[in-house]
């Protein structure tokens, strides 16, 4: 993480889920209310996931719960928001999600100098026996850290 960025929130299961195979960093347009939103950390990223429409970057499925304190110009939760990049990067992704099997999955959103941002990966679904794999690699690094504390 870099100097002034703030975390707001993590898809932790999409590395489970996924193989990352590249990162990329976008930003949203958003309404005030969905800012206001984000900054209290009221965002859910299970189901978010990007795709290029029209030679434009769309996210889908990210939810950013109502702010409370607005009136009845509230926001609706699931929206589909536009994602800014540079047009060579969007192209870049266009054709590499053209492969089969790979998909723009929503890694983190964060802040970065005050602008809220979404770090993307292209990431191809893990079969079975690589969550297994991936599991059983978790539990002796974590055996492998328990035995050096009991020093």
């Amino acid at each position: 993480m870099a100097e002034g960025e703030k975390t707001v929130a993590v898809n932790r299961r999409a590395g489970f889920d996924y193989e990352f195979l590249e990162r990329h960093e976008a930003g949203l347009v958003l309404t005030g209310t969905e800012i206001k939103s984000i900054r209290e950390g009221k965002v859910n990223l299970r189901d978010a996931f990007a795709r290029v429409q029209h030679g434009e970057l769309w996210l889908h499925g990210l939810h950013i719960a109502e702010y409370q304190a607005a009136s009845r110009f509230n926001h609706e939760p699931t929206r589909q928001r536009k994602l800014l990049m540079r047009k060579g990067e969007i192209t870049h992704l266009a054709e590499a999600l053209e492969q089969r099997g790979l998909t723009l999955i929503v890694t983190r959103l964060y802040f970065k100098r005050g602008r809220a941002k979404v770090e993307l990966a292209v990431g191809k679904g893990k079969k079975s026996y690589d969550k297994r794999a991936s599991i059983a690699e978790r539990d002796a690094q974590r055996s492998i850290q328990r035995a050096l504390r009991q020093r």
